[in-house]
């Protein structure tokens, strides 16, 4: 059997996105176009645009559809930048971090890797004024950070906020915070991949990375991809954080089984996420070894072209060596009900194996 446990890399696609991006594909027309076949491609295109909407509690006049979270991040990086200090948390997504660039500020975590919250504000009052890229949640570990306590900072000093909010979408209610800007990601929801949002501040406009024909209000150019934006508006409509919250105890039951150390374990964190440290074995080898078992789960970002690598979002937590053996589960929406059980007995396994063939090579060299 087969178990994909890696949704915070990818969610499996909903049924509902992929009727929905079915559907656009039989279009011929480009939502730009003022015939019966263009307006009929626009009203699909406005109906996504006001299902991400709805999931942030936007005006979709105030929704930018882009290719994804990186492009989202970047765009409003680089419209919110100019004249102002950029501060990042230090666990940031690489995406953020490539966008900020060598000269961004980091802000530590706590070792529960939640944003500490006194050196933000020591920073913020350290100089001009700033813009703060912060996640909602991260991507390895799950953490949700204090976003409402760091928004209060900003506004005290004059800052400007940027959200990604890509893995923290569908799965726990977006903050009402106030942020300057937000990213999020179609097929971090369970919609195709190749489509993004950025959420605007009301009366907010910025210039566009990518110039072309006017698309999007003038905010970002070329021709819409209308199937994955369809299928990123229906799997906004359908994931319910309400409904995730039945992850919780999947990800609870294997940490209380297995006993490993947990990274951000006592924080608030996703209810789909666990990252699991197996002391002394390296998080590639893991991978590998569940992987021949037929349980999917991964090993720091999957940004990183297929790479496994020591997690520097642990190290920012303090893990020392520990953050070269971690792994991330991550239960998707449609999750059996005894895939818990099912991976503790994978592991279980993965571990006998690994310490037999320990055992063998010891053998060998002595």
């Amino acid at each position: 059997m087969t178990l994909y446990l890696d949704a915070n890399a990818t969610e499996p696609l909903r049924p509902e996105a992929r009727a929905a991006a079915l559907e656009a594909l039989d279009l011929p027309g480009n939502p730009s176009s003022v015939h019966a076949d263009g307006r009929a491609a626009r009203r699909i295109l406005e109906r996504a645009r006001a299902q991400v909407a709805a999931l942030a509690g936007a005006n979709p006049r105030d929704v930018v559809l882009t290719s994804g979270g990186t492009e989202s991040n970047a765009l409003a990086m680089a419209a919110l930048s100019p004249g102002r200090r950029i501060l990042i948390g230090a666990t940031e997504h690489p995406a953020v971090i490539a966008a900020a660039e060598e000269g961004a500020i980091r802000i530590p975590v706590h070792p529960d890797g939640t944003l500490d919250l006194v050196a933000l504000d020591r920073r913020l009052a350290a100089g001009p004024p700033a813009l703060l890229c912060l996640m909602v949640a991260n991507n390895e570990t799950g953490v949700i950070h204090p976003v409402e306590e760091a928004a209060d900072l900003c506004r005290r000093h004059g800052a400007l906020l940027h959200l990604d909010a890509v893995q923290a979408a569908g799965r726990i209610p977006l903050p009402r915070v106030g942020a300057d800007t937000i990213a999020l990601s179609g097929h971090k929801l369970g919609g195709p991949k190749g489509a993004g949002a950025l959420l605007l501040r009301p009366g907010l406009d910025l210039a566009p990375l990518i110039r072309g024909g006017g698309q999007e209000r003038g905010r970002r150019g070329g021709t819409e991809p209308l199937p994955a934006i369809a299928g990123m508006g229906a799997a906004a409509e359908a994931a319910d954080p309400a409904r995730a919250t039945r992850l919780a105890p999947l990800r609870d039951a294997i940490e209380r089984t297995l006993g490993l150390p947990v990274a951000g374990a006592g924080a608030p964190r996703l209810p789909n996420t666990a990252c699991l440290i197996l002391p002394g074995i390296p998080a590639e080898t893991q991978v590998i070894a569940l992987d021949l078992l037929g349980f999917r789960v991964s090993a720091g970002a999957a940004c990183s072209s297929g790479k496994v690598a020591r997690s520097p979002v642990l190290d920012a937590m303090g893990f020392g060596e520990g953050a070269a053996c971690a792994i991330r589960v991550s239960f998707p929406w449609n999750a059996p009900d005894d895939s818990a059980d099912l991976f503790v007995a994978a592991h279980a396994a993965m571990r006998e194996q690994l310490s037999k063939r320990t055992a063998r090579h010891a053998t060998l060299v002595g």
